[in-house]
């Protein structure tokens, strides 16, 4: 006999009743998928056939406890047409299986490897559908900018292939800069930056650095910039930074244009100690809070030291001497004791 669940879907059940017709002897068989289905349930339904007059009052208990199983079943596989599976591999096949990187064992998540011009090294993750290829499938990349993919139901995923290489390349000056910036100074933010960063904090040294936000589409262009350190040390930066804009040169590299515009050389990891710059916060005395650094410092030349901005917002807040005015906190640094300045929001130059 059927037995259906609210959403229509049918499971072919066996009762077998013994030679008393007694309900509560009976064995119940079904597919193996059903029964993984109702595995947790194996005691509420022999209470039921136990409890149950009929067989009738035991189907209704049985759709009751179904409704119940299906409902807290997430993984729950309904077969796919056989024409996707074979509609795929054919298409992996097509591709080349030296460009996957990974199947998944229900054939529905697939990862694809490639490599630009220069060497890197990418994937594009694809969650297909059971209407692939009338649909296409979702696709997950590792890119600063939207991946928007153009799709027919005549297309395969050679063609998803195709553009992503071609998206590839159009991204292949924005990872050249960032990767000249890791190679040749010392990142401070993101720590292990992915494909899809923008953004990156350079080290100078006397505890300042630069946050550099790069337009992937742009990236010749002059980036957006803010400074991070003491007034004293970050001003004459700034003021180099403004006069000297005019001089970016999209020809050259964003490193070298940024070099030129400061007239400074960022020191590379290898030269610039830690202990010569990322100096613990003053007041959690650790120099990774939640991923961020230490980035801001305190202005008197005598003292320097820094802070990240969460613990010295908090620390200013609880001072009965502290006064604030919108985003920005007037009180004293917790070591000098000098006037210190916070603004809970850094403003980009």
């Amino acid at each position: 006999m059927a037995c259906s669940d609210s959403q229509g879907r049918d499971f072919h059940i066996r009762i077998l009743l013994p030679m008393d017709l007694q309900l509560k002897n009976a064995r119940v068989e079904c597919s193996w998928r059903l029964k993984k289905i109702l595995h947790g349930y194996r005691h509420i339904l022999k209470q039921r056939l136990h409890s149950c007059p009929d067989l009738v009052s035991f189907m209704v208990e049985l759709k009751t406890v179904l409704e119940v199983a299906l409902k807290n079943t997430q993984d729950l596989h309904i077969p796919w047409p056989p024409e996707y599976y074979s509609c795929l591999v054919r298409d992996l096949e097509t591709l080349g299986w030296n460009r996957v990187a990974y199947v998944d064992t229900g054939l529905t998540t697939v990862k694809l490897k490639a490599e630009d011009s220069c060497g890197r090294q990418h994937l594009i993750t694809l969650k297909l559908n059971a209407k692939y290829p009338t649909e296409p499938p979702g696709c997950l990349v590792d890119f600063p900018v939207p991946f928007a993919v153009s799709w027919m139901p005549q297309n395969s995923l050679i063609d998803i292939y195709n553009q992503f290489l071609a998206a590839l390349e159009s991204l292949k000056e924005f990872w050249d800069a960032l990767d000249e910036i890791d190679g040749k100074t010392w990142v401070l933010e993101p720590e292990n930056p992915t494909r899809s960063a923008t953004t990156r904090r350079i080290a100078i040294g006397n505890n300042v650095s630069v946050n550099v936000e790069v337009d992937p589409r742009h990236p010749n262009m002059l980036p957006e910039c803010y400074f991070l350190g003491a007034d004293h040390e970050v001003n004459p930066l700034r003021t180099k930074l403004n006069n000297n804009m005019h001089l970016w040169d999209p020809e050259i590299s964003l490193l070298q244009n940024l070099r030129e515009l400061l007239e400074i050389d960022f020191p590379s990891r290898v030269v610039l100690e830690k202990s010569d710059f990322a100096k613990d916060c003053g007041i959690c005395y650790a120099y990774r809070l939640d991923g961020s650094v230490p980035d801001h410092v305190c202005d008197d030349p005598r003292c320097g030291q820094p802070f990240h901005q969460a613990c010295l917002y908090e620390w200013l807040q609880g001072l009965p001497t502290s006064r604030q005015s919108f985003n920005v906190i007037f009180g004293e640094c917790p070591y000098c004791n000098k006037p210190l300045t916070l603004k809970s929001s850094m403003k980009k130059l």
